[in-house]
């Protein structure tokens, strides 16, 4: 079962943004999609997620079509993400910011909840347990009750990637997650990376610290100019004349 791209195109006028793109993300695994500046990664993200629309091209998981899906129905069918630009509540607390991505794992009704019916109380503590859960793996159960906009950016950055995991998604993209993060705090989400990889669940991984995408991913997948310049394992690609090329300019390669 994978994540399937495959010829996926974005053009905005006669402005190409994405071009023939094709990239397999497998579940149990962390693979890297990386290039300069206005390469076109997060218009990838953008239309497998459905905030773009798809030019031309197929976006399958498990083999099911979900190229012109809603984003509530690409949630339901197991996707989530992060975005280069935190989206959080900033007035709301760390806690309830989390509790908002378990939507879709909520049974009990509206009317339940007002009602305070004790089914609804078992959940709402089940669903607050969870989140405390995701606190104590990410570092931050001290941070619970204070206001997620009160916190350093990178702190921001993981309220938002424990708001995505709450959903418990088969697919994670990550768009830039450790910017404003530390060696340290890199270091530590990077193993929690790894265990949600051997836990079974596939993630996307974008990212401009090379270092942390070669250590990590298994495969890399390198755009530019919205084209695919090179895949493979991270030996192979970091030698590929063309992705040195992309980095630090052909004068350089």
């Amino acid at each position: 079962m994978s994540l399937e791209l495959r010829n996926l195109s974005k053009s905005f006028g006669g402005v190409i943004a994405s071009a023939d793109v094709n990239i397999t993300v497998p579940r149990a695994r962390v693979t890297g999609l990386i290039g300069p500046n206005g390469a076109g990664k997060t218009t990838i993200v953008n239309m497998i997620t459905g905030m773009l629309a798809v030019s031309s091209g197929t976006i399958t998981v498990g083999g099911r079509d979900i190229t012109r899906a809603s984003a509530a129905e690409i949630n339901r069918a197991g996707l989530a993400r992060t975005f280069q630009n935190i989206r959080i509540l900033p007035e709301t607390s760390v806690l309830e910011n989390i509790l908002i991505g378990f939507h879709r794992h909520e049974t009990c009704s509206t009317i339940s909840a007002l009602l305070g019916l004790p089914s609804s109380r078992r959940e709402t503590q089940d669903l607050r347990n969870r989140a405390r859960g995701l606190l104590v793996r990410f570092g931050m159960a001290a941070f619970a009750d204070h206001p997620a906009g009160a916190l350093s950016y990178g702190h921001q950055r993981k309220v938002e990637m424990m708001r995505a995991l709450a959903s418990e998604p088969d697919y994670m993209l990550l768009d830039e997650p450790i910017a404003g993060m530390n060696d340290m705090e890199a270091e530590a989400l990077a193993q929690v990376f790894v265990e949600l990889a051997q836990g079974g669940m596939g993630i996307l991984l974008i990212e401009h610290n090379i270092r942390f995408v070669t250590r990590l991913c298994q495969e890399i997948y390198v755009l530019d100019g919205g084209r695919l310049i090179a895949q493979g394992p991270p030996a192979v690609v970091m030698k590929d004349p063309a992705v040195i090329a992309a980095y630090i300019g052909g004068e350089h390669a």
